[in-house]
């Protein structure tokens, strides 16, 4: 685990034990100071919960050699990949292999999945979950993409151009993410 992970880790932390004081769920007479105005230590806990989670994504993208690159996991219906990431990074790459859909979790770590030689003849789902963590997203330039997500501090971003082609498959996305977010891109 790299340095800058750790310290992210330390930051998610601290806020969310500061929240836990706060709201009673643990009693520590040190950690216990509130402000006149409790707005303000709100802001300030979830700024620093916004800045643990930023340092842990960003030393996951800016640093190629934490994605371990992993073979496409075929879930039990022989079909659908089912991915699961738990502190650390992996990434999927398509070298022509048909895509029927996929779902993707991670926890407190990342998933890059890059589906730009992937076979996609239909319609297909991409089911997300992340918690603390993130997942990028490269799809063709011939398929579109629809995304749907409920968001807690987190949230995706859709930077796909749409294709003109009415007969052009579509990959659904559904997200949930609690303090994470997805990045798709061509």
């Amino acid at each position: 685990m790299k340095p800058r992970t750790i310290i992210g880790i330390i930051f998610i932390v601290a806020s969310l034990l500061k929240l836990a004081t706060i709201w009673g769920f643990i009693h520590w007479s040190w950690f216990t100071q509130v402000t006149e105005q409790p707005w303000a230590t709100y802001f300030c806990i979830f700024v620093v919960l916004y800045m643990g989670v930023s340092i842990i994504i960003d030393s996951y993208r800016r640093d190629p050699d934490q994605w371990l690159q992993r073979p496409l996991p075929i879930g039990e219906d022989g079909k659908r990949i089912c991915c699961s990431v738990h502190y650390g990074g992996d990434e999927y790459v398509y070298h022509g292999e048909i895509f029927h859909g996929a779902r993707l979790d991670a926890f407190c770590g990342g998933i890059r999945m890059d589906l730009r030689e992937a076979v996609i003849t239909e319609d297909e789902e991409i089911d997300i979950h992340t918690f603390c963590g993130g997942i990028e997203l490269i799809v063709p330039s011939t398929v579109n993409v629809d995304v749907k997500s409920q968001s807690f501090i987190g949230g995706v971003g859709n930077h796909t151009a749409r294709t003109t082609d009415p007969k052009a498959p579509t990959i659904h996305i559904v997200a949930s993410n609690f303090i994470g977010g997805v990045d798709i891109k061509n």
